[in-house]
């Protein structure tokens, strides 16, 4: 996965603080390919899509009663999905800037929500263990399936056209084979906030609250690397990989934002790495496409956009 000529330095140089967020924020996404727009959620029950390039807000999308602590964007940038503390899963147009859908059963906030890959079906990942999926296709409102066996709170979830993959504060990864029918649950042994595939869905990404990265084997659970130096006990904190999947990024409890590389886990320099947000980093996201942009949010209440200085 990794490119032979190593991997490349992490974007530290700050482009555009976007602060209009009262509160913290609990997550940041990229919108799908090429576009350079982003939508942030917080504690303020918006969210907002900003232009980083200019670091101008351009719509504020209002209708969650609580935080709000998740967004799916679906693949075509036409509709996104979100979730929060109201214990509702809401679905949304972006260009009229209203709710299409509004989703309820889930009996604790909901955490995570995330959409497949042509956004039919939706997954959701609440306090309240279980994962509920809905067909965003039927007239009907209520899930086509609900999985239940987590034993705490669902924190993360991917979805792609054959599995889902589910971490649990119970400190598993259950991997739902959809097409076998199957289901298989690695145990990490800690609270599990993150969990991100590679693009060709062979490794995945587990951050968990005893301060480690971990990188698995998605067909055989076997542990291929781990990655360590931050600080990560109480918070959810999202890593991912960087780009072309060469190095992989996390911010940690105290403002910084943490590389390493791939293939032998050292920390990439400067390490430490310093100080950039006043409180936790709570989701740090690559482009998609661009080699030298990365969004993060934080509880100090802004999105910051970093690039290669140029």
């Amino acid at each position: 996965m990794a490119p032979s000529r190593g991997p490349q330095a992490l974007a530290r140089t700050l482009h555009k603080t976007l602060s209009n967020h009262r509160g913290p924020v609990h997550v940041v996404r990229y919108a799908k390919g090429t576009a350079k727009y982003v939508l942030s959620g917080g504690q303020d029950r918006a969210i907002r899509l900003w232009n980083p390039d200019l670091g101008t807000e351009i719509k504020k999308f209002e209708a969650h009663g609580y935080e709000v602590l998740s967004i799916s964007v679906s693949h075509d940038n036409t509709k996104f999905a979100s979730s929060g503390g109201d214990r509702s899963v809401f679905v949304w147009d972006v260009t009229a800037g209203v709710t299409t859908r509004r989703l309820a059963g889930h009996m604790g906030k909901v955490n995570v929500v995330e959409l497949n890959a042509d956004a039919t079906v939706l997954a959701s990942g609440s306090y309240d263990s279980t994962v509920r999926l809905w067909d965003l296709r039927a007239p009907a409102r209520a899930p086509i399936q609900v999985l239940e066996e987590a034993r705490d709170a669902v924190q993360t979830l991917h979805v792609d056209a054959t599995t889902i993959i589910a971490g649990s504060v119970d400190g598993h990864v259950r991997t739902y084979d959809l097409r076998k029918g199957e289901l298989r649950s690695d145990f990490i042994g800690q609270p599990v906030t993150s969990a991100v595939p590679s693009s060709d869905g062979t490794t995945l990404l587990v951050s968990t609250l005893d301060s480690h990265v971990r990188l698995f084997d998605t067909t055989s659970g076997k542990l291929l690397n781990a990655f360590t130096g931050h600080k990560h006990t109480s918070y959810r904190c999202r890593a991912c990989f960087g780009h072309a999947e060469a190095t992989v990024v996390c911010g940690d409890e105290d403002g910084a934002v943490w590389a390493w590389d791939l293939v032998d886990a050292a920390v990439l320099q400067p390490n430490p790495p310093p100080k950039v947000h006043d409180k936790v980093i709570t989701w740090t996201e690559h482009h998609p496409i661009d080699p030298g942009e990365m969004v993060t949010g934080s509880a100090d209440g802004t999105v910051k956009v970093w690039r290669h200085s140029s």
